[in-house]
């Protein structure tokens, strides 16, 4: 089975949590019988970000970038069958490439209906121009989450199109050569509070940076991740650096340098930085109510976002009880490989491609 993977928004700006899910899966396929991929984008004048090259060869589009996903949406134009002769085509992101092939698409979120207020008026069109173009195509949906499997199911998605297919991790051994040429190229203090993800407003950092201003002695506070979009609530910031972002080689140390890791985001769709964060060591705050609560599995501390006490009371106790949570975590991240995401969505294919036939 040859399946038509797209693999655009490994040359976005900002990949983020979509291209790394993606390029994991692509990864993690290559051990699963009888699947065969090839990536799917625009043609572009330059490489693909830095840390994000796909590992599956790729058929290029005529067109890429923004003008693609308004000629697919809109106008049905380019084919994924004018480059490739695939068997069914993975949408790696909700917005889905032009095409009458059998259809698969991964949401991580559908946040832009929850939260309008955090994305841009064309972002907002588009997405929304998306789903309907899925759901009128009644494409196989892969939720990273049970939240957002829900919340597909209350945009109008039928329930038997959708499937939970959660995300993994890889835990990769840490050495202390690591450490040090980690903890020296970003010249990171003895102990520091770390946030890993895009700078947006849904990440929530000004209520972080709030929340470490009650804590007493608290660390000063590492942001790692590519500037995103809106205000980052970090201008003027007491205590609190970037340090831009961070290949895939220097993360693992990293997450296992800092004092507690937080991520006290309003709304995402999976979380992913929370269970890499768990694999290597760190104990872990988030956030209640979203799809991190479901994804730490009982192995964090749990705050309500909002709330700045609430929060700065959570690195307290993650700071107290980080040997516990360490452990916690370790256990929480075993049970989540890729090899199962990649297994589950091979297994979506087979279904599609069988009542293609």
């Amino acid at each position: 089975m040859l399946v038509a993977y797209t693999l655009e928004q490994c040359w976005h700006r900002v990949p983020g949590g979509t291209a790394v899910a993606a390029l994991e899966v692509a990864r993690h396929m290559s051990s699963v019988p009888g699947v065969e991929l090839i990536g799917i984008a625009g043609r572009h004048r330059r490489p693909p970000v830095r840390g994000f090259e796909p590992p599956v060869g790729v058929a290029f589009l005529p067109v890429g970038g923004a003008l693609m996903y308004e000629l697919s949406t809109r106008f049905g134009w380019p084919k994924v069958e004018s480059v490739v002769h695939a068997d069914l085509v993975h949408a790696t992101t909700v917005i889905p490439p032009a095409t009458s092939l059998p259809m698969v698409a991964t949401l991580h979120d559908v946040a832009f209906l929850r939260h309008p207020e955090f994305f841009t008026k064309h972002g907002n069109a588009i997405f929304r121009r998306s789903l309907d173009i899925l759901r009128a195509r009644r494409a196989r949906i892969l939720c990273s989450s049970q939240a957002t499997l829900d919340d597909c199911a209350n945009a109008g998605f039928a329930p038997e199109v959708l499937n939970h297919v959660p995300l993994g991790v890889t835990a990769h051994s840490v050495s202390d050569s690591d450490r040090v040429r980690v903890r020296d190229r970003y010249r990171l203090p003895s102990e520091f509070v770390l946030f890993v993800g895009t700078k947006e407003p849904r990440k929530n950092l000004s209520m972080l940076i709030e929340a470490l201003s009650l804590v007493p002695d608290t660390p000063p506070l590492v942001v790692a991740g590519m500037d995103g979009w809106g205000d980052d609530g970090m201008n003027g910031a007491h205590d609190a650096r970037t340090i831009g972002f961070v290949p895939a080689a220097d993360l693992p140390a990293l997450y296992s340098l800092c004092s507690v890791f937080v991520l006290p985001s309003l709304w995402e769709g999976y979380g992913l930085p929370v269970v890499e964060a768990m694999a290597h060591g760190a104990p872990v705050v988030t956030s209640r109510g979203t799809s991190t609560e479901e994804v730490a599995g009982g192995a964090a501390v749990l705050v309500d976002p909002r709330d700045a006490a609430s929060i700065a009371d959570g690195i307290t106790r993650a700071l107290s009880d980080a040997d516990e949570l360490r452990q916690q975590g370790h256990a929480r991240a075993r049970a989540l490989p890729w090899s199962r995401t990649a297994e589950l969505t091979a297994a979506v294919y087979r279904t599609v491609a069988g009542e293609a036939t």
